[in-house]
């Protein structure tokens, strides 16, 4: 197991807002994290946490107006992204950083054959011929899982289904063979079979190409077997982040514990899902202490008055709630949570979720 050495990617208190008619959104508050070659980070939260505008920062793809870069800074390969132009943008973005979007329609050209797509990129940030544009076009579908690639090479994307839309956009992101792969809820408009197969993909290609992926999605269980280290988003701002099994097993923010809770497993029944009450808080106004007392159950008088720092649980591991103050009176976790924990004991470390053991970044 190697350690976490080389640091591909720094994010630093990281602020964005948007103006809207109403005032300003401030919809990222704060946001610091690191990113190092070939792991998967995942960043998790409800609609509305951050997490996507977070990413879509990376690759500068934030309109301004009405989107603002507040504060803090985005380093990649030495330089802030954020102090950028679009000219020198487009340098970076499908070269050394690539993003798949949720919905595969909507990132294909419907006019356009798919190869035709595909070869757009290489050509335009490797500067080689037609010739081998289409020679890595194909080498990219096989790579992806789709067979006959040379037919699938001259076809439109509405002869292709929704899972094979998506290996073209996937094929279509490592085209450049980026640093960086930014997964914004790939999987979430496909079934869940082919769900897994996506993800599985993922994993697979990672290995080959040494790729460092950021996927963000609203569900715990989609990265339970694929994430190195998890972030959890909330109200703009990471509430708290730690490696896949200790996020997993030995959470520590309610939020956290909400998240986890209303996963649904094989042992689960219809009347055991949680749901977790109320909403996210209105960040035209964000609230003054923790953004999330107003829906913790544990919440304490201090939650309501001061943020919380961020707690260290472990040289990887930290959380931002005052739960975890010396001072703080000692919660146990929702039951659903308990179990998991009991599961890792009991089963050492294999659960129905299936969290991913001994990563290559421990």
């Amino acid at each position: 197991m190697t350690e976490m050495t080389e640091k591909i990617l720094e994010v630093k208190d990281l602020h964005i807002s948007f103006e809207t008619y109403a005032g300003e959104v401030k919809a990222v508050r704060g946001v610091n994290f690191d990113l190092y070659k070939g792991e998967t980070l995942a960043i998790v939260g409800e609609s509305g946490s951050g997490k996507s505008v977070t990413s879509k920062s990376i690759m500068k793809l934030i309109p301004t107006p009405p989107g603002k870069y507040k504060n803090g800074e985005i380093l990649f390969d030495g330089k802030d992204i954020a102090k950028l132009s679009e000219k020198q943008m487009q340098g970076i973005r499908g070269s050394d950083i690539s993003m798949i979007f949720q919905d595969p329609m909507t990132s294909l050209n419907p006019t356009m054959k798919v190869g035709n797509q595909i070869m757009e990129g290489i050509i335009k940030h490797q500067k080689v011929s037609r010739a081998a544009a289409k020679e890595r076009a194909l080498e990219l579908l096989r790579l992806v899982g789709i067979p006959q690639p040379e037919v699938r090479l001259e076809q439109y994307p509405h002869q292709f289904s929704g899972g094979m839309r998506q290996r073209v956009v996937i094929a279509i992101a490592l085209a450049c063979n980026p640093k960086i792969l930014i997964a914004d809820e790939p999987t979430t408009a496909l079934d869940v079979t082919i769900q897994a197969q996506i993800l599985e993909l993922m994993k697979d290609l990672q290995k080959k190409t040494d790729t460092s992926i950021i996927f963000i999605t609203h569900d715990l269980g989609v990265v339970a077997n694929m994430a190195d280290r998890v972030a959890v988003m909330y109200g703009g701002k990471i509430v708290e982040i730690g490696k896949a099994e200790e996020i997993f097993y030995n959470p520590q923010h309610p939020y956290t514990w909400g998240l986890l809770s209303s996963m649904p497993s094989l042992e689960s029944g219809d009347s055991d899902l949680y749901a977790i009450p109320g909403s996210p808080p209105d960040l035209l106004n964000p609230p003054k202490g923790d953004a999330f007392a107003a829906r913790n159950e544990f919440a304490m008088q201090i939650d309501l008055e001061q943020e919380p720092p961020m707690f260290k649980v472990s040289d990887t591991h930290y959380a931002a709630t005052w739960l975890l103050h010396p001072d703080a009176p000692k919660v146990e976790p929702p039951a659903t949570v308990q179990r998991m924990k009991e599961s890792r004991s009991i089963g050492a470390g294999k659960s129905s979720v299936g969290v991913k053991e001994g990563a290559k970044n421990e």
